[in-house]
């Protein structure tokens, strides 16, 4: 398998793979399970933080949860039909998004 996905071919493939068991949870379900991730992430990001050295295990770790954390997102964005690619157009259209947050 090609390791550089683009975001449509992932979203393709986390859909092929989860979507009638994630479109039978519903999109509340499916939420609280990102959500969940999500607090997987913050805790591995904790473990990583600045100035510190992480182990491999915890490196390793904080690499998963951020998988983890796209791939319940590219599901929710299936259940509700929203094409990442395109909703990723706020962020290549020059015009759109312009400076930071603070």
């Amino acid at each position: 398998m090609n390791h550089d996905l683009t975001v449509r071919q992932f979203q393709d493939l986390i859909h092929r793979r989860y979507f009638p068991t994630d479109s039978a949870r519903g999109a509340a379900g499916t939420f609280v399970l990102f959500i969940e991730e999500v607090g997987e992430l913050a805790t591995a990001l904790h473990d990583n933080r600045a100035g510190k050295s992480p182990t491999p295990e915890q490196q390793a770790n904080l690499v998963e949860e951020f998988a983890d954390c796209l791939a319940w997102l590219a599901t929710l964005a299936n259940i509700h039909g929203v094409d990442l690619t395109k909703a990723l157009e706020k962020y290549t259209d020059e015009e759109r998004v312009k400076g930071v947050k603070d």
